[in-house]
């Protein structure tokens, strides 16, 4: 069974991706530390979602490529 996220970690992990082309990478730790600096997410917990949806989106697009 996969994880069910919420449209807003969908939404702003997308969000994120678009508007900071290429910073983005498959290592998850480095994600963290991006999505902190870039967006205003108040709690560990939703930090944690969005960079781990963000790293599975960079590993989708690069299989794809």
């Amino acid at each position: 069974m996969g994880n069910i996220r919420t449209s807003f970690v969908k939404r702003l992990a997308k969000e994120l991706i678009e508007t900071h082309k290429g910073v983005f990478t498959t290592d998850f730790e480095e994600n963290k530390k991006l999505v902190q600096e870039y967006s205003t997410v108040s709690t560990k917990h939703l930090r944690n979602k969005i960079a781990g949806y963000v790293t599975r989106l960079v590993r989708i697009e690069q299989t794809q490529e």
